[in-house]
């Protein structure tokens, strides 16, 4: 069940919120493990026992690390509860990926490949299994005490907000909110506003763009203009995509009266690629910084060795969003951009440009990124570029040319434009948190949504199923 679903919209949401606010504070941590649980059940039932196993190991291994006293018995335990937690993501997440890799190569050695029963993957697992190992490590470094509150992890692993497709958080930013949090009409009607708003950049922006993206990259020979346009389409496809996402579930968890952190701050802003990783998905950058990153050593083992640490970081993490070349090879593109600036930084090459510079550039660098991560194999990806430099011609092909309706092109002028006035804009009214909670500014944004909400919501009746983006991983 998705956020943007006739079913969760209509049924399942006002059943929740009605039950949840009827029930005792006492009461409320039980119902959103159980409308948790019955959401991730409705994608298949026979895969729940592994989010509560993996909730239940976490849980145990905290406990267990507690008891225990610095040194070497302590650091074993560390190692196997990690080594359990991504023995699980590698089983269901990397096993057919490796199978496959292996049985290319064996038969290209001329012996028959490897019989195997392809493994299904959990939605959701690379998530949760992300928010357990987090605890475990901060439970270990002594950052965060172990929780004695089972249930409460439980719905925090579990909290459907951030179960599928994040945002990745860490259990001490919400351990506090669990035992004790505010319910207001202001909060409310912010967390509806944010929801209605994410859900319209998802169904009215990101899959009204969607069916030019799928023709561009489907095109054999794609030409200049066929290959840049499809992956400009992506570009907004994709952020309008998963920032919607995590509108809405930054705006669920505040009907709740939980706080999520902000998991975007217009990336396509960015001056660099460094800067891009600070803007774009906060949440995984800043796990990925902070437990693998520094575990790998940081900048602590000299500058060879940072590079390295910033390289292999972004490899492993392109590897998370799944078991496919083109993400190995994505992360591989920004770990390698990442290190050139750090090292021009190092050596004081990198200078103030203007903005009109510089912004274009890392746009180009993206965008080239992009493409590799939206292709479904590495030869499709070397088409588009291929297409990118007018190998296969320039102008639109008669192929792609028949299939982009106007309201397509419209629809990306308009999110362009939202990309590049929405960072002016909140600059002129200052902190839009603080904004959004007065009720008169809360009050004007949710009847101006309304209309686009039942649009959204009549086109979303008329279209067929179209999952977000970031449920593939």
């Amino acid at each position: 069940m998705v956020f943007s679903s006739n079913v969760f919209l209509f049924l399942f949401l006002p059943l929740f919120l009605i039950v949840y606010y009827l029930l005792p504070f006492k009461g409320r941590s039980a119902w959103i493990l159980a409308g948790s649980y019955a959401l991730y059940s409705w994608w298949r039932l026979d895969f729940l026992w592994l989010l509560v196993a993996v909730t239940v190991v976490a849980y145990w291994f905290g406990l267990v690390l507690d008891r225990q006293p610095d040194g070497s018995q302590r650091r074993w335990t560390l190692t196997a509860a990690i080594v359990l937690n991504l023995g699980a993501l590698g089983y269901f997440k990397y096993a057919n990926f490796g199978v496959e890799s292996f049985n290319a190569i064996t038969q290209t050695l001329g012996f028959q490949p490897f019989a195997w029963a392809p493994v299904l993957l959990p939605i959701g697992l690379s998530f949760f299994i992300f928010h357990a190992i987090s605890y475990i490590v901060d439970v270990y470094r002594r950052e965060e005490p172990p929780t004695r509150n089972l249930l409460d992890f439980a719905a925090f692993i579990a909290l459907f907000p951030h179960l599928i497709a994040g945002p990745v958080l860490k259990y001490n930013l919400l351990a506090d909110q669990f035992r004790h949090r505010t319910h207001t009409l202001e909060g409310f009607s912010y967390g509806a506003t944010r929801f209605m708003t994410g859900f319209a950049k998802k169904v009215l922006i990101a899959d009204s763009i969607a069916p030019l993206v799928t023709a561009a990259f489907n095109q054999p020979n794609p030409t200049l203009a066929d290959s840049w346009l499809g992956a400009l389409a992506y570009t907004l496809q994709l952020y309008f995509d998963f920032s919607g996402y995590s509108d809405m579930a930054i705006g669920l968890a505040a009907m709740m009266g939980f706080k999520f952190p902000e998991n975007f701050n217009h990336p396509y802003i960015s001056r660099s690629i460094t800067e891009f990783w600070r803007r774009w998905h906060m949440s995984l950058s800043s796990w990925l910084r902070e437990y693998l990153y520094i575990s790998l050593g940081g900048n602590r083992r000299g500058r060879f060795r940072t590079y390295l640490n910033l390289w292999l970081t972004m490899v492993l993490g392109g590897l998370w969003h799944g078991a496919n070349w083109t993400f190995v090879l994505w992360g591989m593109w920004h770990g390698s951009i990442l290190a050139v600036e750090r090292r021009m930084k190092e050596a004081k090459l990198w200078k103030p440009s203007p903005a009109w510079l510089t912004i274009p550039g890392t746009m180009i660098l993206v965008i080239l990124g992009w493409v590799m991560f939206r292709a479904d194999n590495v030869p499709e990806a070397f088409r588009m570029y291929a297409g990118m430099v007018g190998l296969n011609g320039v102008g639109l092909s008669d192929t792609l040319a028949w299939q982009i309706r106007p309201s397509v092109i419209v629809t990306m002028l308009l999110a362009a434009v939202l990309v590049y006035v929405a960072p002016v804009w909140g600059n002129r009214v200052g902190d839009a948190g603080s904004r959004f909670l007065r009720p008169r500014v809360v009050m004007v944004a949710t009847v101006a949504l309304l209309p686009l909400f039942v649009l959204a919501v009549m086109k979303l009746s008329a279209q067929s199923y179209t999952p977000f983006l970031y449920f593939q991983f």
